[in-house]
């Protein structure tokens, strides 16, 4: 497996993007759903990476520049067909070492709150972040979980 900066025009990143979205319709209000849309992607203060085993695309996760000392994980995503394989917790450690690198002191995500997001919120957990309240433009939210973690 490898991670490398994502073609944002690759057919294979548009069809992982729309399986994600697809997920967030399918489990929260629309007024819930806050993963970004390819033009959000396409924001100068976001990076956005994939991880791939040859050709196939596994997963994709960002970072979106809140300020000089907070990012927020944005995007993450394990393609269907790839989950309980690691994807998703290589890719944290790449988003999070990249965070350090860049300098960032606090990393934060919002997650849904459902039963879906169970395993999501477990990844994260594992990997120290600690639920927080709202940050950046997010409000109180039943459906929304927010995390954070000091680097």
């Amino acid at each position: 497996m490898r991670i490398e900066a994502a073609d944002l025009d690759s057919p294979a990143f548009a069809a992982l993007l729309a399986e994600h979205r697809s997920a967030m319709q399918a489990t929260a209000p629309a007024e819930s759903q806050h993963a970004l849309n390819l033009d959000g992607l396409r924001q100068p203060h976001v990076r956005v990476w994939v991880l791939r085993e040859g050709e196939r695309l596994l997963g994709c996760g960002a970072l979106q520049h809140l300020d000089d000392t907070h990012v927020e994980i944005k995007a993450m995503r394990t393609a269907r067909d790839q989950q309980r394989r690691g994807v998703g917790k290589a890719m944290l450690a790449h988003l999070l070492s990249e965070a350090r690198a860049r300098g960032y002191a606090r990393a934060s995500l919002e997650t849904g709150s459902m039963d879906y997001f169970a395993p999501a919120r477990g990844l994260y957990a594992a990997a120290g972040f600690l639920p927080c309240g709202p940050f950046a433009d997010y409000v109180d939210d039943p459906h929304s979980t927010y995390m954070t973690l000091a680097l």
